[in-house]
């Protein structure tokens, strides 16, 4: 035998170099490949974790659990918060009537700095014709891309609207009601006490619809006294037949809506109360848990007079009232100018 021979192995015969080299890099490959998906699934799970992380941060610090609810972080489609993004929101509705206070009240809260109060959205028939354009429109509101001169936009705390009780809301309360809850909405009742004075406001308004006193303009509301005193002037004549059911039927929809809306986070406020109440603009900033500051408004009050001034046939409407529940509306007493 030759000095360097070898005996044969009995193991498996020694591959090709080609073949040897094609294994090595394919094995190569599939280690970058791993490598690779391992690295982006670090960073996904990096920048969710990062994420969520935001959210606890934004969520956790000052906000009290049972408040959870309340406290949203909108992301708007149309612009960013910004540095706002962790400034928590808190969603509010303004049910109302017209000829109630509710357009001065909704100035007061929108001089503050951080509530958007936007008028009343649903004036627009489109946006009410059924539950679904109703939602659709809630929906687009509170997630602060509806836009007015309202809008604080980026650091805005409280965001709401304004809403009639003639736009919808009494037919589809069964809805709304859900998803006020669901969405953790407040709800501001405001009304009148003093029905009669909401009646005759309502008239006056309409009168002026058509005649357009001043200078060929209709103002629902005025903002200095020399328009409010041409306002005031008309004296509209009330129909005696039908006062009493009209109020009748004025009372009986507040009594519902606040049946419906019961189980809501809500609070019941009425016209006469900020006029004579100090404290109640304070009391509904603590509702929406913004900070307590005096709050200004433009408006000028219309019918500051009495009664008997207000209207052309007051004795037929007092000798009307007199004996049934409503007669305590003739006093007026409930007014302060």
């Amino acid at each position: 035998m030759h000095p360097f021979s070898l005996k044969s192995s009995k193991g498996a015969p020694i591959l090709p170099r080609p073949v040897f080299v094609f294994f090595v890099a394919l094995f190569g490959f599939y280690v970058c490949y791993l490598s690779f998906n391992q690295i982006t699934l670090e960073n996904k799970r990096e920048g969710n974790s990062g994420e969520e992380q935001r959210e606890n941060i934004c969520r956790k610090p000052y906000v009290p659990y049972d408040e959870l609810r309340y406290v949203h972080f909108p992301k708007p489609t149309s612009y960013s918060r910004g540095e706002c993004s962790c400034t928590p929101v808190r969603f509010f509705v303004i049910v109302s009537m017209q000829r109630s206070g509710s357009g001065w009240f909704e100035t007061l809260l929108n001089s503050h700095p951080n509530i958007s109060s936007n008028g009343e959205i649903f004036n627009r028939v489109n946006r009410r014709e059924n539950i679904s354009s109703i939602l659709q429109t809630l929906d687009k509101l509170y997630n602060l891309d509806w836009l007015t001169s309202a809008a604080k936009n980026e650091c805005t705390a409280a965001f709401g609207l304004k809403w009639m009780l003639n736009q919808g809301i009494l037919e589809n309360h069964d809805d709304i009601v859900s998803y006020l809850n669901k969405k953790g909405v407040s709800v501001i009742f405001l009304f009148r006490r003093n029905t009669l004075r909401r009646v005759i406001s309502v008239l006056a308004n309409d009168y002026d619809k058509d005649a357009k006193q001043l200078n060929g303009t209709h103002k629902s509301h005025v903002h200095s006294k020399e328009e409010a005193d041409i306002l005031a002037k008309f004296k509209p004549e009330l129909d005696t037949s039908t006062l009493i059911a009209n109020i009748r039927n004025i009372e009986k929809a507040i009594r519902d809506c606040l049946d419906h809306f019961k189980s809501t986070r809500h609070m019941i406020l009425y016209y006469e109360d900020i006029i004579g109440n100090s404290n109640a603009l304070s009391q509904v900033q603590e509702f929406l848990r913004v900070p307590v500051r005096p709050l200004m408004s433009r408006q000028v009050k219309i019918h500051t007079r009495p009664l008997p001034d207000l209207v052309k046939n007051w004795k037929d409407v007092s000798s009307k009232l007199n004996g049934t529940d409503f007669a305590h509306f003739l006093d007026g007493s409930d007014y302060d100018t």
